[in-house]
């Protein structure tokens, strides 16, 4: 799906979009647009990456006539860009929806328009069983892709989304806060000692999209399979390993909870428990299959099965214990590896 085709990726300049272009790179496309609003953003990977298969587009998602010009000869659509912050949406939800479910409708009719191949949407756990703003047009979102099969006409693009928890070191990660945190010498700050949250990484990511982009019929909803983990746990795993680094011992750094953010959830899902009937598998994900229709009855994609059990919330998800914590952190190179 990407070696000698020409590949979309809208968001690419931020922390997780960026993190898939050398990876895409390395799978040798014909040719890689980068398409984001921020120039900043834009400017500063094309300082980092120096390679001529890239072409750095800078646009809206809202503005429909840039996306046809942008969309033109494209093989394959990994679509990022969103608003992604829960507070940020929560306070603006008029511009969530601009950006998120009319800017993504853009994306996908431009995307028809130009018979595209292949398209991936990156939707959110936070979809799931909606408590925000964020959360909601992600949901919509996925609806919006999944119809985008049925009303593609005589196109063969095939259209499907993939669901993910946090990312390690992305901006809405809370690793990095935790980290300056423990750098400044605390508090590090929980907003309740009950959170815990799934993690995976920008690998992971890499791997749930291009999977994603290979196996669909059009129309499912992918889920990696992510470890669980406790947010106390969390910044006990990282205040034992880091404060030494910066000349502060563990105990001098203090956990202090300061309460909810508005739209802000204990736990995140991966599916419901109505989605999970519809549930295939292989090793490292889930296709939830869209509900079948009077024009379509969905297959599974090639080598899912179906599924026995599934965990759907990480409160009920085997959490990893703080050396595991560490280990998956130092894997990810979030946090140097030890000397022990």
């Amino acid at each position: 799906m990407i070696s000698d085709n020409t590949v979309l990726l809208t968001g690419g300049s931020g922390s997780v979009g960026r993190s898939l272009v050398p990876q895409l790179l390395d799978r040798n496309p014909q040719s890689l647009r980068i398409l984001d609003n921020s120039e900043p953003g834009l400017a500063s990977l094309k300082s980092d990456v120096s390679d001529n298969r890239c072409r750095f587009f800078a646009g809206n998602i809202r503005d429909s006539d840039r996306l046809s010009r942008a969309m033109d000869g494209v093989d394959l659509v990994i679509h990022m860009a969103a608003m992604k912050h829960v507070d940020i949406c929560e306070y603006n939800p008029f511009e969530a929806v601009k950006t998120n479910a009319v800017g993504l409708q853009n994306v996908v009719d431009a995307a028809i328009d130009a018979n595209v191949d292949r398209f991936v949407f990156t939707s959110s756990d936070k979809a799931v069983h909606p408590a925000n703003t964020m959360g909601t047009t992600k949901l919509l979102g996925e609806k919006l892709v999944t119809a985008g099969n049925t009303y593609s006409g005589e196109s063969d693009i095939d259209l499907a989304s993939v669901r993910f928890g946090n990312v390690i070191k992305s901006s809405q990660s809370v690793i990095p806060l935790f980290t300056e945190q423990i750098r400044e010498g605390g508090p590090v700050t929980l907003t309740d000692e009950r959170m815990t949250r799934f993690f995976l990484t920008y690998d992971d990511v890499f791997d749930l999209v291009t999977g994603a982009a290979k196996k669909t019929a059009g129309g499912e909803v992918f889920v990696y399979k992510m470890p669980a983990i406790r947010i106390p746990d969390l910044a006990d795993a990282m205040i034992e390993t880091l404060a030494p680094r910066y000349g502060y011992t563990p105990e001098d750094i203090d956990i202090e909870v300061i309460g909810p953010r508005p739209g802000e959830t204990f736990h995140e899902e991966i599916m419901t428990e109505r989605e999970s009937r519809r549930a295939y598998e292989n090793g490292s994900m889930y296709a939830i299959l869209p509900e079948a229709t009077e024009t379509r009855t969905p297959d599974p994609p090639e080598g899912f099965e179906e599924v026995d059990d599934v965990v759907l919330s990480s409160k009920d998800e085997n959490m990893l214990s703080k050396s595991e914590i560490i280990s998956l952190l130092e894997t990810d190179d979030s946090i140097e590896k030890t000397n022990e």
